[in-house]
């Protein structure tokens, strides 16, 4: 596999709903049932074949993080826990390079009976790890996970968060090779979500490889390198992480980044305008889904006035994902005062750098008269277009070398001031 670290080929999970399930029976049970069905006098259970996963295969390279997205049931957690030799596959092969440490359930591979204290040396001893290895990262693992004052506690008593927190800390500490996470970060605090990111950061920084599953866009945007996003338990589409992501935040909200209309009576609009066409652009004039939130970004429209004496301002609304407004903006322009006259006009909205937010953008376009009585020409009832905003953490935007969100409709790079003791300033 030379700098490979995980080579899945049409990996396939079949569980079949409604079959009968033995579970916790006597041989007496057992016998009874299988009895009744020889002589007729229980029928066969039919039940269901589910495909959770369906011909999934990637390669992730040694120190790569590589996010895995999607709704519910598409089968993310199904593919980690079979990466995790949780569950075997029903087809396909896994090769998987060194040690691997897994947090995909709350309490996975802890023993309730057991202390936290206890748990890290189970789990290390799992894991391959001697006692002196164990005993020499027990303090790192204990700091990190907050919860010194309840190490010697049996884990059946914790709450969901500090099983989080040891669960994470113990994965995370005791140097697997490839360390596989599920959505269990969402149940830990803001606090110590921050840290888990700094941590996975630093875990691939020492080129070990991560594997990601979360709902969390942002945090996929930031941590991953590429991304695969699951629908239906198949490879729906896989790159880089500010593509796909976008790719599935669009797909979830059904607007894109690019709308047209080829009949102008099928446009959106009125009799006195028609917007024909809308796309976001880049500086080079490309459509583009996701956008360098250090870089500006043009929303274009092509509108089509249909008559004269109608006075025509272009207007654009954002909206964030949370449904806030983030501004309404005109063209003050005095090229629009008065009457605009009947034919096609390109316009490009340019939002500068630095200013929004990251995450989903949803964009509403108008045109408004400020001629009394105010009249609005609707061109939509809905956002026409959508792109995402993301953050590459090169520690040159607003946000400096945070690794959290930044809560706010907008996030401007402002001009600071400061005077100090330091000569250097």
């Amino acid at each position: 596999m030379s700098d490979l670290a995980i080579r899945a080929e049409g990996l396939a999970k079949r569980y079949r709903i409604g079959e009968y399930q033995k579970g916790y029976e006597t041989l007496r049970d057992t016998l009874a049932h299988g009895g009744r069905v020889l002589v007729g006098r229980e029928h066969r259970q039919t039940y269901e074949e589910i495909w959770a996963l369906h011909d999934v295969s990637f390669e992730v390279n040694e120190g790569e993080v590589v996010g895995f997205i999607g709704r519910n049931g598409a089968g993310k957690s199904t593919l980690l826990k079979i990466l995790s030799r949780i569950t075997p596959p029903t087809r396909g092969r896994a090769e998987i390079r060194g040690r691997v440490g897994s947090i995909l359930e709350v309490g996975t591979g802890f023993h309730p009976e057991l202390t936290g204290r206890e748990n890290v040396s189970l789990n290390g001893t799992i894991l391959g790890m001697n006692r002196r290895e164990i005993t020499r990262k027990l303090p790192q693992i204990v700091e990190f996970s907050g919860i010194e004052k309840f190490i010697d506690t049996p884990v059946k008593r914790y709450s969901t968060g500090m099983y989080v927190r040891l669960a994470f800390a113990v994965a995370a500490h005791l140097d697997p090779e490839v360390l596989v996470i599920d959505e269990v970060l969402a149940v830990g605090d803001y606090e110590f979500q921050q840290r888990c990111m700094g941590r996975i950061q630093d875990i691939s920084g020492s080129g070990r490889t991560v594997l990601f599953v979360s709902h969390d866009m942002q945090a996929i945007s930031r941590l991953c390198n590429r991304v695969y996003w699951l629908e239906l338990g198949q490879v729906e589409r896989s790159g880089p992480s500010q593509d796909v992501v976008a790719a599935y935040v669009q797909a979830q909200i059904g607007v894109g980044a690019e709308r047209s209309w080829s009949e102008l009576t099928a446009a959106p609009g009125g009799g006195s305008v028609k917007l024909v066409s809308a796309r976001v652009v880049d500086e080079t004039g490309a459509t583009v889904d996701a956008v360098d939130v250090r870089k500006p970004v043009g929303v274009e429209m092509r509108l089509v006035v249909r008559r004269g004496g109608v006075e025509v301002i272009p207007k654009i609304k954002l909206t964030n994902q949370q449904g806030d407004i983030v501004f309404n903006a005109l063209d003050t322009n005095p090229r629009w005062r008065g009457p605009a006259e009947p034919g096609e006009y390109l316009v490009t909205a340019w939002i500068p750098g630095n200013l929004l937010n990251e995450g989903l953008m949803q964009v509403d376009i108008g045109a408004v008269s400020l001629a009394a009585p105010k009249l609005i020409h609707r061109l939509s009832t809905g956002p026409i277009l959508t792109f995402h905003v993301q953050d590459p953490g090169a520690g040159d935007s607003a946000k400096g070398l945070f690794t959290g969100q930044l809560r706010g409709v907008v996030r401007p790079l402002l001009d600071w001031s400061a005077e100090g003791p330091s000569d250097g300033w």
